[in-house]
């Protein structure tokens, strides 16, 4: 389970958790933009993005958790479990393999709307990368410093939806998390008033009332109310460590703790990583279960005319700093 939000001061912020019960290893990897990429349907394409992300990279070929690239365009997949249903391959349109997803836009586009034409032009196909490694049931979000949207591949067809929370998190399908948000319209940031009879003297009896009944759990519905709330309501000056600590608060909101959520016996989901990319400056910061540092790679700082792949290591040690 995982979500996605954007944040924006004087620049704007997009990033996930990513939370599961173990990792594949995942390296911050850019791809350059001369870095040879075939496609498994369509071969090659004109345009080629840098690109810059958390990614598990397999035979030199990087399968990105979410990304952006070097016009400032984001994107990131989250599960989708028994909602997810690909396409079938079609000799009028660009059969993409889901796997490839990610790559295919952010390769080649610049803005969400440049996204929004490349959709109209594909099929989302159900193509594994390997035996190995089984179609993973995604949908994703999709921000630039101005738009953001969600698209959904399901039995009914490929959907767009624009996307005013600007968050994403699991199932059910978007538009139903969107709806549910109804259920929470009378939470504010302000202390409450009674309304419940004006025959009883009733007083708030503890600051944040104001948010009582947004929803506390682990659930990927509770979590799309939460991250929305915090979001929407999240104050920071426009300055580069205020904007980047206020969104890893924002999804710490959410962060899973290993014991809370059992998958199977003595197995627990955690939030392996949260990531925070700056789209203006193509900074990608991010944290682990075990090391609350921030940490960053600038692409700007790397060579994006390269090779061959640029990756790290993600720090995983939790490092202290000791006062005495």
């Amino acid at each position: 389970m995982c979500t996605a939000a954007v944040y924006r001061t004087k620049d704007t912020y997009f990033g996930r958790t990513l939370d599961y019960e173990f990792s594949y290893g995942d390296e911050v990897t850019i791809t350059p933009r001369n870095y040879p990429l075939k496609f498994r349907h369509i071969g090659a394409i004109e345009k080629n993005y840098a690109i810059l992300g958390m990614a598990h990279v397999v035979g030199d070929y990087p399968l990105y958790y979410d990304a952006i690239n070097e016009k400032g365009l984001g994107m990131a997949g989250l599960n989708f479990v028994g909602n997810a249903v690909y396409q079938e391959l079609s000799n009028e349109k660009k059969n993409v393999a889901q796997y490839e997803f990610i790559l295919w836009i952010l390769r080649q586009c610049a803005t969400v709307q440049e996204a929004k034409d490349c959709l109209v032009q594909m099929q989302l196909v159900g193509t594994p990368f390997h035996e190995s490694l089984p179609t993973a049931q995604l949908h994703w979000m999709i921000a630039d410093t101005k738009d953001c949207i969600v698209v959904e591949c399901m039995a009914d067809g490929l959907h767009v939806y624009d996307n005013p929370a600007e968050v994403l998190t699991n199932n059910p399908p978007f538009p139903q998390q969107m709806f549910l948000l109804n259920q929470y319209m009378h939470l504010s940031p302000r202390q409450p008033e009674n309304h419940f009879s004006d025959k009883l003297d009733l007083q708030a009896y503890s600051r944040g009332m104001g948010a009582l009944g947004l929803p506390g759990d682990l659930s990927s519905s509770s979590r799309f109310a939460r991250v929305a709330f915090t979001r929407l309501h999240s104050i920071s000056d426009d300055s580069e460590s205020g904007s980047v600590s206020q969104f890893f608060h924002i999804l710490g909101s959410v962060d899973q703790q290993r014991g809370c959520c059992e998958v199977t016996e003595g197995k627990y989901e955690i939030t392996l990583y949260t990531s925070c990319c700056n789209l203006n400056r193509g900074i990608y910061y991010y944290t682990t279960y075990e090391n609350h540092r921030i940490s960053a790679v600038d692409m700007h700082k790397e060579n994006l005319d390269a090779a061959g792949l640029i990756r790290y290591t993600p720090v995983t040690g939790e490092q202290i700093y000791r006062q005495n």
